[in-house]
């Protein structure tokens, strides 16, 4: 862990992975809620944590090194589900990418339970983590001038939903209706950090992870 001064009254902390900044972004909210921490935002990345706003953040930056951060729970809050069609305009690139049939990537991620480790690039835009690491894959080497609205998509190790139409390089899977960002509602946002996300197949009623061979036991 590194503690980096920003301007007067935030911190900026780095971890070494994104699993470490999802439990620290945990225990600060923890620690806040308590009343332990007293700080306006705290910003989740992906391997660091923005802390903004800090009442007394020269004591908070010598005393973050040697807190005992609890690993992040595995299931914690309801679930949300997004129903989604698989019908994406790469999903044959992403079948051959992981070796398996075209089919198999709709099961295979339908299967998996997804958690928002942060959001950016666009609001309402969540990088979502859940798949294992071998089911990574690279962006376009050609970005879409234009991706549609709702587009599902995948890029390294993460899951997105396209919450307005914009320029994108991430491997178009499959769309939804979901809407992902809306002025009206409160909050507008619907995918915030921490938040439980499953994909959810049209027509298809049967829990996805028992329907999905691609998807090892130790995987899901």
């Amino acid at each position: 862990m590194r503690v980096l001064p920003v301007g007067e009254r935030a911190l900026l902390v780095e971890l070494a992975d994104g699993t470490g900044a999802q439990a620290l972004h945990a225990e600060l909210l923890r620690r806040r809620a308590a009343g332990s921490l007293r700080v306006r935002e705290i910003v989740p990345a992906a391997r660091t944590v923005l802390l903004d706003g800090l009442d007394e953040p020269a004591r908070v930056r010598a005393e973050l090194p040697g807190w005992e951060v609890p690993p992040l729970p595995e299931r914690a809050g309801a679930v949300l589900e997004i129903p989604v069609r698989y019908d994406g305009p790469d999903l044959a690139d992403v079948a051959a990418h992981w070796g398996v049939s075209v089919p198999e990537v709709a099961r295979i991620h339908a299967a998996a339970e997804f958690r928002v480790a942060f959001c950016g690039f666009a609001p309402g835009f969540g990088y979502l983590t859940g798949l294992p690491e071998r089911y990574g894959v690279p962006r376009r080497a050609t970005p879409r001038t234009s991706v549609p609205e709702g587009s599902v998509a995948l890029a390294g190790p993460y899951t997105g939903v396209y919450p307005r139409a914009s320029p994108g390089g991430w491997q178009l899977i499959g769309s939804t209706d979901a809407v992902l960002w809306d002025h009206a509602r409160v909050p507008a946002a619907l995918l915030s950090p921490g938040v439980r996300v499953r994909f959810v197949p049209h027509g298809t009623p049967a829990n996805p992870t028992e329907a999905a061979p691609g998807l090892a036991p130790e995987d899901r």
